[in-house]
């Protein structure tokens, strides 16, 4: 049996002591897992997901708890302290991650967030990152098709628009124009895939082509209004923003949605939003 520094793995309960639990770790021996992260009613043969990392004397441990990257991922995490060799960044463990100078592509400042890669330095074995985070990504083209969801992680600001990290692997750009709510590094989210260029680069859009059919969205808004009781505070004066957050679509989409649904006689215009035409709500 081979574990994965860095990352979680199904281990055995071998022996119990008064400070913890020891796990198998078969060629890397018995593995502690200190008494606070034990489990309630955890006896000898249970197998537990644990995370393994090395603690501040370098030995390898283990904890249930979930840190906020694992090696093999990108991440966005905060700087806790710097020291003379690099910085080190909460990841919601005992010991923060080390990411050496030459690991930064600036100086990296306490309290300041930035997008980093979690690898094995093959000389130490210790867990550290990478905010060069560029030499990580694919380079292979992506099988993407037009329209597909996926996962992003905002990367940083360009001339264009954002750069982002699509599903822990390919670079992919928003563009400005595109993009109708405010967007900062380290956000999460969904998005489509716009389209995979003949070069490899990937397009991506934060609403779905489909809603560009008005009758696509006219049915999306009209259950949003019904589930909602039948009045929205929303209409077509509301701000872009406001717009975004609740349906994902820009202004001129909803406002189109709008209208269609207002020539059906579906819905009726008020100041202060949108009512179901065949609504008590008034």
């Amino acid at each position: 049996m081979s574990i994965e520094l860095g990352k979680f793995n199904q281990l055995e309960v071998v022996k119990q002591v008064d400070f913890g639990m020891y796990l198998d770790g078969g060629e890397e021996g018995e593995i502690l897992l200190p008494s606070r992260y034990v489990p309630e009613d955890c006896k000898v043969g249970d197998i537990l997901n644990v995370f393994l990392y090395l603690d501040i004397e370098e030995r390898l441990i283990a904890t249930t708890l979930t840190p906020l990257v694992q090696v093999g991922q990108f991440a966005c995490l905060e700087v806790a302290w710097v020291n003379q060799f690099g910085a080190f960044l909460n990841w919601g463990l005992m010991k923060d991650l080390f990411v050496p100078f030459r690991e930064q592509k600036m100086k990296m400042q306490v309290g300041k967030k930035y997008v980093v890669y979690a690898y094995i330095d093959e000389e130490s074995y210790r867990i550290v990152a990478s905010a060069k985070v560029e030499r990580y990504l694919s380079k292979d083209k992506a099988e993407y098709l037009s329209g597909d969801k996926v996962d992003i992680l905002i990367w940083q600001k360009t001339d264009l628009g954002f750069k982002a990290i699509i599903d822990n692997k390919y670079s992919g750009l928003l563009y400005d124009n595109e993009i109708f709510s405010t967007l900062e590094t380290g956000m999460k989210m969904k998005a489509f895939v716009k389209q995979v260029r003949e070069d490899g680069k990937i397009d991506l859009m934060l609403q779905k082509t489909g809603f560009d059919r008005v009758g696509d969205f006219s049915k999306v808004l009209l259950e949003y209004i019904e589930e909602q009781g039948g009045r929205i505070s929303l209409n077509d004066k509301s701000p872009a923003d406001e717009i975004y957050a609740v349906f994902g679509v820009s202004k001129k989409t909803f406002k189109k949605g709008v209208g269609d649904l207002y020539k059906k006689h579906l819905i009726i215009l008020k100041e202060d939003g949108l009512v179901l035409a065949n609504s008590e709500v008034k």
